[in-house]
């Protein structure tokens, strides 16, 4: 039967529908689904040794006949053992099969098999465990390079690469050519047939790399363009003109200076609040970079314009605190600054929407209540959100749509991050945005001293807690648990890292570990506890208590990631710190350091794997956190900076914004001239690719009709 590419997988010989819902696990469901599911790594079979030749140390293919019929015998229960002799002129091989009891029929005595395998021993009498085996006249995955797969319940690697190989001789030729062909010409790209074939089943290293750089480069090509037309596509929107003079008397209003990176990012985002079209900016910088000054001085130039600004935060304490900031900063100026959030009075929120509509505010800070039915601005020129990842697109687009004033004109939206990400890797995930990057810290900030410990420096490490209370400070202390004996993320999601010793109740839980606190390691503390599961008004209280110093210790998940600062703050534990990311840790660190006394960051496992620790060790050696993101990009790949911040943009299969750099580069330069030459991408010949980046921005889609 003649496969199509739009063929389901059942229509493959094998394949009924047990074996189709694993391949279904994979997101698996049709023929071109199978073609562009990549190898994650290769094998080299090709070399290729008789018996007593092979080396000890590395597996080759060793064409043999079977002397004898295979014996099979039970070690015990759940062990079976398959034993089979082979032989070639020089030489007798012991083959050992473990729990394949399928060998027996399999292996014919007489016939001439290619064993591939270790061959341990010397001399003319080896052995070879649990070999890949095939007939010598039908050879398939011996004598050649081999593609290994990531798996599911159910698929073996040989099992998924049969199934590949019948697709690529049926449909690799099918294919469609949706690159252009002055673009491959000009970058010196494979042919798609060529690539999917070689990518599966290469027939040499060269013919690999080949296969990979068409593929990488394709699929960054189609990011490029896509994002292009999605920011040429915002670019025509038309933003309130807000001159940019005024920057002087708005450093004059600062007791300090600002440093040379906030300089550059106010500079960066004045050009867009004049330039007439609709700014969409990404300010992003370590914590305590001074971000918040770039918002102050975009919200000064757009009220000397005459215009309203707001500001939105995802806690009520952090927009307390961006509100006392900016009306110290700005109200000197006159600059009128307004707070509204969840818990206000509803006489209080009725006289505030009422001043807001009348134009009586200049600035109005809030929670996601700015965005309640009855928030109305008079002449809204510029929306600014903290912490972009925990607002979707759609809230801040609603945010913008309270324009009010001229409605041609779209307010100018401007969007701050403490979440350090590798640049290449913000161009993709803010893709409708310009970046701004804030590298550098004010002057007299002291770096927060960070240690790795174990488990063993328990008693040491709650002496130095005291130590620092004796001394008035503060102390977070993070967990990764709310409760105990509750599975670790990686345990929910299935992955199935092997469970701590003690079980899950090793994890250090909050509402436990507090109670043990509390009563047994320092009674004579004020302890509290705070997490994400607790009802708002209770989370609020919790940390407002710890900020306001009534608060000795507090004890938290990772909630505090986004937080009020507290200066007193000068001690961060981090329980069980393998279980983090190097950049969340790197948040968490960021919540001390905030005031004028030296600070500490003790990161606590008793994991001892090396890697881990090494891992770890690295938060002991920097406090730049785009380096700390390179090198957690470099551990973990992309996945985590990606998950919900994506909003919409087309997952990698075969790049890696890691290591492919310069192919990122060329592609987007491909996709500029490209773009340059057919804007909309409106020739015939560039249909398939329009329709191509359509199907890959699946929820951006209406950008490109």
């Amino acid at each position: 039967m003649e496969l199509r590419l739009t063929d389901h997988v059942e229509a493959l010989p094998g394949v009924g529908s047990a074996r189709a819902k694993a391949l279904a696990k994979l997101g698996l469901a049709t023929i071109e689904d199978l073609l562009r599911y990549f190898p994650r790594d290769y094998e080299d079979r090709r070399r290729s040794s008789t018996i007593s030749a092979a080396p000890p140390d590395a597996p080759v293919c060793i064409a043999a006949l079977v002397a004898e019929t295979p014996r099979c015998s039970y070690v015990r229960k759940g062990l079976e053992l398959t034993k089979v002799r082979a032989v070639d002129g020089g030489g007798t091989l012991e083959l050992t099969f473990f729990n394949q009891s399928y060998v027996r029929n399999a292996l014919v005595p007489g016939e001439s098999y290619v064993f591939y395998g270790v061959a341990e021993g010397t001399g003319s009498r080896r052995r070879m465990a649990n070999p890949v085996f095939e007939r010598e006249d039908h050879p398939r995955f011996t004598g050649r390079i081999m593609p290994i797969y990531p798996l599911t319940a159910g698929l073996s690697n040989g099992v998924l690469a049969g199934l590949v190989q019948r697709c690529v001789a049926a449909c690799a030729q099918d294919v469609p050519e949706v690159l252009p062909q002055p673009v491959r010409q000009a970058h010196a790209l494979a042919a798609a047939a060529f690539s999917y074939t070689n990518i599966h089943f290469p027939e040499s290293e060269e013919a690999l790399a080949l296969a990979r750089r068409r593929l990488i480069f394709e699929e960054l090509f189609y990011l490029s363009c896509g994002l292009a037309l999605l920011r040429t596509r915002r670019e025509v929107q038309a933003g309130p003109v807000i001159p940019s003079q005024g920057l002087e008397d708005f450093s004059a209003l600062l007791p300090f200076s600002l440093t040379a990176a906030q300089q550059r990012a106010i500079g960066e985002a004045a050009a867009d609040l004049a330039s007439g079209r609709s700014m969409n900016r990404l300010v992003q910088g370590d914590v305590g970079s001074g971000k918040t000054m770039v918002a102050a001085a975009s919200c000064f130039l757009a009220w000397r314009a005459g215009w309203q600004s707001a500001l939105m935060a995802p806690t009520e304490l952090l927009a307390q605190q961006h509100f006392h900031t900016l009306t110290d900063t700005l109200s000197p100026a006159g600059v009128r600054v307004g707070l509204l959030t969840g818990s206000l009075r509803a006489s209080e929120k009725k006289h505030l929407r009422a001043a807001l509509s009348a134009g009586e505010i200049d600035l109005l800070v809030g929670t996601h209540a700015l965005l309640s039915e009855g928030v109305a601005f008079a002449r809204l020129g510029l929306v600014i959100t903290d912490e972009q990842h925990r607002f979707g697109v759609a809230q801040r687009a609603a945010l913008a749509a309270k324009g009010g004033g001229e409605r041609a004109l779209s307010p100018h939206v401007l969007v701050m991050s403490a979440t350090p990400i590798p640049r290449t890797l913000a161009l993709i995930l803010y893709g409708d945005l310009d970046v701004s990057v804030i590298d550098q810290l004010p002057p007299g900030r002291t770096p927060v001293e960070t240690f790795l410990v174990g488990e063993d420096k328990r008693q040491r490490l709650y002496g130095f807690v005291r130590k620092q209370v004796s001394l008035g400070r503060q102390v977070y202390i993070v967990c990764p648990a709310v409760e105990e004996a509750e599975p670790p993320l990686e345990h929910a999601m299935g992955l199935g890292r092997a469970v701590p010793a003690g079980g899950f109740a090793d994890l250090k839980a909050v509402t436990a570990y507090a109670r043990d606190l509390r009563e047994r390691v320092f009674p004579d503390l004020r302890v509290g506890f705070v997490h994400g599961r607790m009802k708002p008004r209770d989370k609020e209280g919790a940390m407002a208590a710890f900020a306001a110093g009534a608060l000795d210790v507090l004890v938290s998940t990772t909630v505090i990631e986004v937080g009020v600062d507290v200066p007193n703050a000068s001690l961060i534990i981090i329980e069980n710190a393998d279980r983090f990311g190097l950049s969340q840790l790197h948040q968490l660190r960021g919540r001390v350091g905030r005031g004028a006394h030296q600070s500490y960051c003790v990161l606590v496992t008793a994991n001892r794997n090396e890697e881990t620790r090494a891992r770890l060790k690295v938060l002991t050696q920097t406090t730049d956190g785009f380096r700390i993101a390179e090198e957690d990009l470099k551990l973990r790949g992309p996945g985590d900076f990606f998950g919900k911040r994506q909003h919409g943009l087309p997952q990698l299969h075969i790049a890696d914004l890691a290591g492919d750099t310069g192919l990122l580069k060329e592609a987007q330069e491909a996709a500029k001239a490209l773009l340059r030459s057919d804007p909309a991408l409106e020739a015939p010949e560039h249909q398939p690719l329009k329709e191509q980046i359509r199907r890959l921005f699946t929820e951006q889609a209406d950008s490109f009709n």
